[in-house]
């Protein structure tokens, strides 16, 4: 059984990663007078390297939220006051913000409440965005009749200017596909009178009609959203007859952009950049990805060329330890520490900025448990979900540029590492094969190393040796 405090407790904001001084509590999902529960989630927080929930360590009712939303504080600063509650103590879930708190109304299930930045739908890789809110669509009951006859048009007349046909009273700017289409909605006269003056295509508009017919709430609802997303589109630029006003928006640079510009400044400006790039015959390696997929061993496991890149660079970081190094600055002297173990960071966009995590001692990982390793570290960073441990520790980074078709860029060293590695997109380009020119499947690597740890001979020859896995994959069996 839970123990309710005596008087009142106050929860100061923790210390929830690796030395963090300060966080900004993104969202409170409880307010005062809500009964809580230990470990129910009192609020969200953003740190400079993830998201985080905070659970309650107190059961009892909130008496005061002490910390405003969308502010930074320090850790330690008092953030909630829970108090006695006022009748029996609660076992469930905290309800969410807004809900009644009696004994018998219903209380929100245990299912994590979804992160609000990351409420993107239908988005599984790549850059995340979102469209703005949708009318909900309604599925129509399927028609009996394909194509609509002139002999099953409404008994009144039509309006002047339409047509027995549906589809003439409707604007076809897509051709006869379009057309097709409007034949099949079903809309009253006075409808389709009103979408023709506004110009709106009927087949575009949910319909929530008992009959499966768009209604005129439909329509308006629809106009409705429409006029909000022309709207927006417009108040990038403001014209009117005098002047032309430009509109600034202002973002406030927190959390993980603020440690990511800091971490990018640092880097540049304290480690000498050298950079060097390699193009590679990745034909082989597109054959071995295609193996593997239909592979039993790796059924139901994503496998990507971003795999065997990961593993080239383990593999060529141990035949090149010093790549997998660090310069640290002591109180004696500069020193060079060179890791024999592998935290590779995979650079990640997510809708908070560019995040790495890394895959802990990923050298003793096999081919497959990578390949899970790679999954759950891109599913776990695009959910908001990678913990502040996983953001720690890295000692060399790979940066997937070629997922949006880039070819190669120059990237920066992650602050405490020597080296990072770039992969561009793989596009079938003419290259030579002895003496002939044939389609190959080509890409570039990217390597920056900070030049105080890592000549130019020792960057050349880990390049190279990260272009022959990619252009062999079989000597990793070696």
């Amino acid at each position: 059984m839970t123990q309710q405090p005596a008087t009142p407790q106050t929860f100061t904001l923790p210390d929830v990663g690796e030395g963090l001084t300060e966080a900004e509590i993104v969202s409170w999902k409880v307010q005062p007078g809500q009964t809580v529960a230990i470990n129910d989630v009192l609020c969200e927080i953003e740190t400079a390297k993830s998201l985080v929930e905070l659970p309650s360590p107190y059961a009892g009712m909130v008496v005061e939220l002490l910390a405003p939303e969308h502010q930074t504080i320090e850790v330690g600063t008092p953030i909630i006051t829970i108090g006695e509650a006022a009748g029996a103590p609660h076992d469930g879930a905290a309800a969410p913000s807004g809900a009644p708190t009696s004994p018998s109304a219903p209380v929100a299930a245990d299912a994590e409440a979804p992160v609000p930045v990351m409420q993107e739908p239908g988005v599984e890789s790549g850059p995340l965005v979102g469209s703005g809110p949708k009318a909900d669509a309604v599925k129509r009951r399927p028609r009996k009749a394909a194509a609509p006859a002139p002999a099953k048009a409404p008994a009144p007349a039509p309006a002047p200017g339409e047509a027995p046909q549906p589809v003439a009273t409707e604007p076809a700017p897509s051709g006869n596909a379009v057309v097709g289409l409007l034949a099949r909605v079903l809309a009253k006269p006075p409808v389709r009178r009103i979408a023709k003056e506004l110009g709106v295509n009927l087949a575009e508009v949910p319909a929530t009609g008992a009959r499966g017919e768009v209604t005129r709430a439909d329509l308006e609802s629809y106009q409705a959203q429409r006029e909000r997303e022309q709207d927006g589109a417009r108040k990038f630029w403001t014209h009117d007859r005098a002047h032309q006003e430009q509109h600034i928006e202002v973002i406030p640079v927190r959390g993980v952009r603020k440690a990511t510009a800091k971490a990018m400044v640092d880097s540049a400006f304290s480690a000498p950049h050298v950079s060097i790039f390699v193009d590679v015959d990745a034909s082989r390696t597109m054959e071995f990805v295609q193996r593997l997929k239909k592979s039993r061993d790796f059924e139901g496991v994503k496998v990507s060329p971003l795999l065997i890149l990961a593993k080239a660079v383990i593999w060529a970081a141990a035949r090149n330890p010093s790549v997998n190094s660090e310069w640290v600055t002591a109180p004696g002297g500069d020193e060079i520490h060179i890791k024999h173990f592998m935290n590779l960071g995979i650079a990640a966009a997510t809708p908070r900025g560019l995040l790495v995590p890394n895959i802990k001692d990923a050298q003793d990982l096999s081919l497959k448990e990578l390949a899970i390793a790679l999954n759950e570290l891109a599913s776990t960073a695009r959910a908001g979900k990678t913990r502040p441990a996983d953001m720690t520790g890295g000692t060399m980074t790979i940066t997937n540029i070629g997922a949006l078709g880039i070819d190669i860029g120059t990237p920066i060293i992650n602050p405490g590492e020597v080296a990072i590695v770039a992969f561009g997109t793989i596009k079938q380009k003419p290259w030579v094969v002895s003496g002939e020119v044939i389609p190959r499947w080509i890409t570039t690597l990217g390597g920056s190393f900070d030049h105080r740890v890592v000549d130019g001979d020792l960057s050349a020859r880990f390049m190279a040796d990260v272009a022959a896995i990619m252009e062999e994959p079989a000597l990793l069996l070696d």
